[in-house]
């Protein structure tokens, strides 16, 4: 967002969180945009809802040329979606499971337009419209036994805390 900002491109900011108090960079992300929408899952901060409805609501009184979504998988997946329909260029970024980041180990292997690529070393950034989104649904969901035993074990060394 600064570099385009930078740039002098117009740049509409939308993100979101679970709740008000995991809410981050607001400050910074004003002044690097022309609009900034927060939205929260359970609308601690005045504006429930999820990114994609926002979407929506910018595509029903503006354009754009390019919008560029960073999150979870499905999110990327339904603003693909939206802006497909618009005929919008669209990059993700694939942040998943990296292990050696050479793609020889093969964790980040995504298909983009039916080719199997790897986020660690061909992207992270792909275009959205061609990223087989439920294919890496499906593979993220294969570690969730092992995430979900790792979150249990692992304490919380944020500002100082823990052992």
């Amino acid at each position: 967002a600064k570099a385009l900002h930078e740039l002098g491109a117009e740049v509409d900011v939308i993100v979101g969180f679970r709740n008000k108090d995991l809410i981050i960079l607001e400050e910074e992300f004003k002044k690097v945009s022309s609009s900034l929408v927060i939205k929260t899952d359970d609308g601690s901060n005045g504006n429930q809802g999820l990114v994609t409805d926002a979407l929506q609501e910018k595509l029903s009184t503006k354009t754009y040329d390019v919008v560029i979504a960073i999150g979870p998988l499905m999110m990327m997946k339904v603003v693909s979606d939206i802006t497909r329909n618009h005929k919008i260029k669209t990059v993700v970024s694939m942040n998943s499971i990296m292990v050696d980041g050479t793609g020889m180990c093969g964790s980040c292997r995504i298909k983009v337009n039916g080719k199997v690529k790897f986020a660690c070393v061909d992207g992270p950034e792909f275009d959205g419209h061609q990223v087989d989104f439920l294919e890496a649904i499906a593979r993220n969901k294969m570690y969730q036994e092992e995430e979900a035993i790792a979150d249990k074990k692992t304490i919380c060394r944020l500002g100082g805390e823990g052992e």
